[in-house]
């Protein structure tokens, strides 16, 4: 279902941004994309990045808002999702991957 993240990262209101993406997994992705990015800016000179859930976990829990907002076909509303349903989106995400050679744990 088509999800849009909201994202807040720091106490400043003008700090939020938004992205969308066809699918709550996509936004999951997202999600983990936006915290490897983070980390390719602290660490800039490291070639691999590599983190486990539980960091991923903190630096969620670190934003000032993250949430998400997906399409509920059956009501053709946005239902509101805070951060722990995203943490257990990722959580699943995660492990359902642990088994590519993409992902790094």
């Amino acid at each position: 279902a088509h999800t849009i993240l909201l994202v807040q990262p720091g106490a400043n209101p003008e700090t939020r941004t938004y992205s969308d993406y066809e699918s709550v997994n996509e936004c999951m992705e997202g999600v983990c994309r936006i915290y490897e990015e983070h980390l390719k800016r602290r660490n800039p000179n490291t070639p691999t990045i590599t983190y486990d859930i539980s960091q991923l976990f903190d630096f969620v829990d670190q934003l000032s808002d993250l949430s998400c907002l997906v399409y509920q076909k059956s009501t053709n509303t946005y239902a509101p999702y805070n951060k722990d349903w995203i943490k257990e989106k990722i959580y699943i995400l995660l492990r359902q991957a642990a088994g590519h050679t993409d992902y790094k744990f």
